[in-house]
């Protein structure tokens, strides 16, 4: 008996000294930076993150709890650069996985150069995002140039900044947005076709992530989606409403918004989240035209960015423009959601509403005059700037007019408008889901310029369509378009849009997608294609979506600035 008593104790002391060992915290050290804003955002990455991975598993609607691996090993730290180059300045963020409070937080880039790798910079990364900013002047634009960011003894990423492509007749960029949570599969398929179709410029216009209050583990989630194509070319990208946490966003120079919604105008989430989120995601910009900071604090990146003789100014659509709520009556069951289609669009287009703000319409206005080495002028921004959709969400849901658009205010609308028509530029946006290709106008139909919303990534989030309640084509519809909703209509604001190509999805089926630009210097064409993400562009049978792809040509200039229309389909 006393035997099988001390067996018996033996196995208990083994169990308790193997349950002890397994179960026994690291001592990994106190953070050296504890997050300034509240524990809940943001908290698989701040503090002892360490202590907060969330469980493998799903929520309720079935999708994937946990957003990413962020506990990698030590080797793979570095999760990708980004870079721009602009007048001679190289600008590159590095993006690492949260890093143990022992281990350095020191990483390096390396150029190569003759052959031989050098280290030319060490930056600090920032517990906050995990981020470091490098910045070289006096960037040689006519070599390309490897480079790698390196942490630790082992930890690295490999890519290269590429020569100013100036000596090419066709400049190609890769039109991106909304990378929707409703799946966190890899992106083979687009990655895939857009190495085929290797684009000069990468441009991701907003959604990056879609967890809201966790953006870092979105953003390496979004890295290793991306990392493939954006690692050797340059690559914009600009946060949008889910980024900072909203379902949709009127920054109203950076206010304190008082609701989750937003619609009161304003940053919901604290201002350090916020910038935090800026500062992952839009410090390798050029630098900011005026970067005096908004209310809170909060930072502006709106610049311009020149690449092969096409000069791009980067807007921020959503930071100043007004809140709806507690300005104009309320029209439906939110206060952005217009049900009524016999309300008066004229009487929520009040005074003192903006749209850009005062000080991006002055840089807009001055970047249009500016021509030097300059061939094409474009603007990017966030979303389009009318109501390009009638169906929201799901099929029957027809909504007359939707705030969160910009064709509202008219106004501030209009004045954007000009801006960019003045400039003789065209347009590029995402957000909406739904591909489509307008030509604004202003005062008549067709004085305006022309805007490309590329498809989403992911749009079985929130789908939207291109479909009348009535059913009916527009005026002077193109008579062999396969699209039966084209030509001239008045949006939900009473808007002037011609519409001339679109892509809706089909009830049960994604139909998520990338756009490609083409900017052809030497034939004065723009081309715009949307692809389906699934298609494989490498068949020579491959076709963008039907309606697609569609050609502007230059037809005179206004002084130095072009003036497009576009050409038949053939």
């Amino acid at each position: 008996m006393k035997n099988g008593l001390f067996v018996s104790n033996l196995v208990i002391g083994v169990f308790i000294l193997t349950f002890s060992t397994v179960t026994a915290e690291v001592d990994y050290g106190e953070p050296p930076v504890i997050a300034p804003f509240p524990a809940k955002l943001d908290s698989h990455c701040i503090n002892k993150w360490w202590k907060h991975l969330p469980k493998q598993g799903t929520n309720k609607r079935g999708r994937p709890f946990k957003i990413v691996d962020i506990d990698v090993p030590r080797d793979q730290v570095v999760c990708f650069g980004m870079y721009t180059v602009q007048k001679g300045v190289m600008k590159m963020t590095a993006q690492l996985f949260p890093l143990y409070p022992k281990e350095s937080r020191t990483v390096r880039l390396e150029l190569k150069r003759n052959d031989q790798w050098k280290e030319v910079q060490t930056q600090t990364v920032n517990d906050i995002g995990w981020s470091a900013l490098f910045r070289i002047e006096s960037w040689d634009q006519s070599k390309d140039v490897p480079y790698r960011l390196r942490h630790g003894k082992n930890a690295m990423f490999e890519g290269l900044i590429r020569k100013d492509p100036v000596d090419k007749d066709e400049i190609v960029v890769g039109s991106l947005n909304c990378n929707s949570n409703a799946n966190r599969k890899p992106r083979t398929d687009i990655v895939n076709n857009i190495k085929y179709f290797n684009p000069d410029l990468l441009y991701f216009a907003g959604d990056q992530s879609y967890d809201h209050i966790q953006h870092t583990s979105a953003w390496l989630l979004f890295g290793l989606h991306f990392r493939e194509v954006f690692k050797d070319r340059p690559c914009i990208t600009i946060p949008d409403d889910h980024d900072v946490g909203h379902g949709n966003l009127w920054g109203e120079g950076g206010k304190k918004s008082t609701t989750p919604a937003g619609h009161d105008g304003g940053y919901f989430y604290h201002h350090e989240y916020v910038k935090m989120v800026e500062r992952c995601q839009t410090s390798h910009l050029p630098d900011p035209d005026d970067p005096t900071p908004v209310l809170q604090g909060i930072g502006v990146y709106y610049t311009s960015l020149t690449l092969g003789g096409i000069d791009f100014a980067i807007v921020e659509d959503r930071k100043f423009k007004s809140g709806p709520s507690g300005k104009i009556p309320q029209m439906g069951p939110r206060p952005d959601h217009v049900r009524d289609p016999n309300y008066d669009p004229a009487k929520i287009d009040l005074p003192g509403l903006k749209l850009l703000g005062d000080r991006q319409l002055l840089f807009l206005k001055d970047w249009g005059q500016q021509w030097d080495n300059v061939s094409m002028k474009v603007v990017l921004s966030q979303t389009g700037f009318c109501g390009g959709a009638h169906r929201h969400g799901n099929y029957e849901n027809l909504l007359h007019a939707d705030l969160d658009s910009n064709g509202w205010p008219q106004t501030g609308r209009n004045k954007a408008l000009q801006a960019i028509q003045d400039a003789g530029a065209v347009h590029l946006a995402g957000d909406q889901h739904i591909t489509t290709l307008i030509r604004h106008g202003i005062k008549e139909f067709g004085d305006g310029p022309f805007a490309f919303v590329a498809p989403a990534i992911v749009n079985n989030y929130y789908k939207r369509w291109w479909e009348p309640a009535d059913k009916k084509p527009g005026a002077n519809r193109e008579k062999n378009s396969p699209l039966p909703y084209t030509g001239d209509y008045l949006d939900g604001f009473n808007n002037k849009i011609t519409m001339y190509a679109y892509a809706n999805p089909e009830e049960k089926v994604q139909r998520g997608g990338f756009g490609l630009v083409r900017f052809n210097k030497k034939e004065r064409t723009i081309t715009f294609e949307s692809w389906d993400r699934e298609i494989d562009a490498t068949r020579p049978d491959a076709k963008p979506m039907s309606g697609w792809p569609r050609t502007i040509k230059e037809v005179g200039k206004k002084g130095k600035a072009p003036i497009w229309d576009i050409l038949p389909l053939q």
